[in-house]
């Protein structure tokens, strides 16, 4: 018999996606290439649905 779980779970692979943006230490907080704070950028918001990182806490969505 196959756990139910088993037929949601997804692989937890790494993803060959680069994203258009890196954390800044200063800023703590992801940027884009020129600059700006990734979260102005409407479409990268709308094509990714965020910008989180993982240089913060893992236990809050404000990082």
């Amino acid at each position: 018999m196959r756990p139910f779980t088993l037929n949601y779970a997804r692989p937890s692979g790494q993803s060959a996606a680069v994203p258009p943006y890196h954390f800044d230490v200063s800023l703590q907080l992801n940027v884009l290439p020129d600059g700006r704070p990734a979260v102005s950028d409407r479409a990268l918001l709308m094509a990714a649905g965020t910008t989180t990182s993982t240089a913060g806490s893992q236990t809050h969505f404000d990082d």
